[in-house]
């Protein structure tokens, strides 16, 4: 038996999500996804104002007549959603814990897919894979991914961006819309988007929170990280010990940056402490003048 804390949480986050996806997102989200992935239909003779790209070579060879690739749109998508539980994530001074705020994002993106007909499906991961949800359909289904999002309590501390795309990429057979939510405190996974967005559409949300860029003036504290569990004192009243805390901070966002620009990765950055609403609307506008173009 769920307790009842829990399944009011649950109503709660599906109850704004599903409203937000009804009032601002539901149009951004077909236009964007669907019609990305197209599926072979038939061939027919070229007709004047065909697009020439779309001859199929082989059979305007054999016949001696230019014909062209038919194609329709996909009847549903595959939407993933890779959920980063690293001890990291439940850490947020600002309105909610970067934990809470990925699953919210979770569950936006769930309820766009049921709302469109498609599939989604959760793999949850740390330093391993902790759950993997199957891509399915229907409000039951949401609503588990939202409950998983949510309460699931994983084993590892660290983070593995590769380990998760490469099990994704075992265990879904077809192409993906996939979404890896994470703070990307990780090492070494530049390959693994690149190898990954190869065959799926993969976009980074990153969640952070303000203090990871700007710690408050607080005097001596005792910080640790959360993954490795070490511990160090900072004093935050320090000019030169803030100016590097904050150096440090850039380049490190600056490195991410240039990841996903050099995998060819969407981004959209999330805070804990900014709405999101508006970075999600800067990303399906974004991809909406990307297609017309």
């Amino acid at each position: 038996m769920i307790p009842k804390e829990i399944l009011q949480n649950i109503r709660r986050i599906q109850i704004t999500t599903s409203r937000m996806v009804t009032d601002a997102f539901a149009g951004h989200y077909h236009s964007v996804f669907k019609g990305r992935g197209m599926e072979f239909d038939e061939v027919r003779e070229y007709q004047p104002g065909d697009d020439i790209r779309s001859i199929d070579w082989n059979v305007t060879a054999r016949t001696g007549h230019p014909f062209i690739k038919k194609f329709v749109e996909e009847r549903e998508l595959t939407i993933m959603l890779l959920l980063d539980m690293s001890r990291s994530s439940y850490f947020g001074t600002v309105n909610k814990l970067k934990r809470h705020l990925s699953a919210e994002v979770c569950s936006l993106f769930a309820m766009s897919a049921i709302r469109n007909n498609d599939k989604v499906g959760l793999i949850i991961f740390t330093d391993k894979i902790e759950k993997f949800v199957p891509p399915g359909k229907g409000l039951s289904h949401v609503l588990r991914i939202i409950r998983e999002a949510l309460y699931y309590e994983p084993e590892g501390k660290g983070t593995d961006i590769p380990a998760a795309l490469e099990y994704m990429s075992k265990v879904i057979n077809r192409s993906s819309v996939t979404f890896v939510i994470s703070d990307f405190y990780a090492k070494d996974y530049t390959k693994a988007l690149s190898i990954a967005n190869r065959r799926h559409d993969v976009i980074a949300i990153s969640i952070t929170d303000p203090v990871e860029t700007d710690l408050p003036d607080i005097g001596i504290i005792n910080l640790e990280d959360a993954e490795t569990g070490r511990s160090f004192m900072l004093d935050t009243s320090s000019y030169p010990v803030m100016t590097k805390y904050r150096a440090n901070s850039l380049r490190m966002f600056e490195e991410r940056q240039k990841i996903f620009r050099s995998t060819n990765i969407d981004h959209i950055n999330i805070r804990t402490d900014i709405p999101y609403a508006g970075e999600l609307f800067k990303f399906f506008r974004m991809r909406e003048r990307r297609i017309r173009l």
